[in-house]
Parts: structure tokens; C-alpha cells; sequence
């Protein structure tokens, strides 16, 4: 007996094509859901007299479990930039991530001003304004460089991660800084 669907119609979802361009639409909310722009803080000796001995990294990533590589794959492929590596040794999350100043400003940057974020869009526009600081070189001036801390440390959630207080970094401290008690 014959059939009108050809061989294998019922996993037409596993062969679709995946060379088609993401739609910008599906990149926003899909970072909105796994994604996240941070500026993370850490001691850097070589930073110790422009910066207080601190270095500022920021980074776009966005998560995935193993299995759906292929879309992060695909994402950098649509930006053309970035990494893709396990979150840990033992983890089955795969993270695409852009880090260098120049790809965050020329391609992730742009693509996000753009094409707007629902709901992480305050912590992109914090994000923005410090990489476009660090590529001015803003942050190794003082004042700049404390106004860029307290930018990241006013992103994700406010800072509620951090292993220091706001206070150890501006005071070049790597210690927490002791309260004054009430």
C-alpha cells in the first residue's frame, strides 16, 4: 500500500532547515527569557593605580541546555561574534557569550537598540552606556569609574549577587567593609 506522504513526513520538525536567518523578533525574546547583560567586577593588580586594583568585564551571554546547542550556534552565527562553552565541567548548559568591547559595541549594542527588549531592557541600557564608557576609556578616571560600579551594581536584580559590597570596590578594598553599627 502506498502512501501520500513521503518517507519520514511524521519528523518533518527534526529535518527543517536551520540555515534561515533568526528573526530579530525571536533573538529579543529569547534573550528577554535566557539571557543576560552583567558587568562583572574583579581584582586585577595591573588596574591598581587607575582603578583601584579592580577591572570591570562586561558580558552578554545567553543559556542553553545542551541539546539546543544549534540555537546558540545559530545566534552567533547571526552576530558573527562570541564563544560557545559549558557553563562548568560537569554541566549539560551551553552559554554563547560576547566579551570583547568591540563586538559588544558594534554588533551586540546596536542589534539590541534596535530591536527592544520587555524585560531586561534597563540592565541593556546600563550595560550600553558602560561598554561605550570602557571604549572611551572613561573608567579609568575616578569619578567615571565610580559611576560605572554603581551602573553595574544598579543591574540584575541590584547588585543582590555580588560577593562584595558596593562599598569594598569604590573604597579599593578586596575585603567587605565593616558596617557602622546603628
Amino acid at each position: 500500500m502506498s502512501s501520500e506522504n513521503p518517507s519520514g513526513a511524521d519528523n518533518q520538525q527534526e529535518t527543517k532547515d536551520t540555515t534561515q536567518q533568526l528573526d530579530p523578533s525571536w533573538i529579543v525574546g529569547f534573550v528577554d527569557g535566557e539571557g543576560c547583560f552583567s558587568v562583572s567586577i574583579h581584582r586585577n593588580r595591573r588596574y591598581a593605580r587607575r582603578t583601584r586594583g579592580w577591572q570591570l568585564t562586561p558580558v552578554f551571554a545567553v543559556y542553553q541546555h545542551e541539546k539546543e546547542r544549534r540555537l546558540l550556534e545559530r545566534m552567533r552565527d547571526h552576530f558573527g561574534c562570541g564563544k560557545l562553552y559549558h557553563k562548568g565541567p560537569n554541566s549539560s548548559v551551553v552559554t554563547y557569550s560576547v566579551a570583547r568591547i568591540t563586538d559588544l559595541e558594534l554588533r551586540i549594542i546596536p542589534f539590541f537598540e534596535k530591536h527592544r527588549l520587555l524585560v531586561k531592557d534597563d540592565d541593556f541600557i546600563r550595560f550600553a552606556e558602560i561598554v561605550r564608557s570602557m571604549r572611551r576609556k572613561e573608567h579609568f578616571h575616578p569619578d567615571r569609574f565610580e559611576t560605572l560600579v554603581r551602573l553595574a551594581y544598579a543591574m540584575n536584580g541590584h547588585g543582590k549577587q555580588r560577593a562584595r559590597p558596593i562599598e569594598a570596590i569604590l573604597q579599593g578594598s578586596s575585603e567587605t567593609v565593616r558596617q557602622a553599627p546603628p
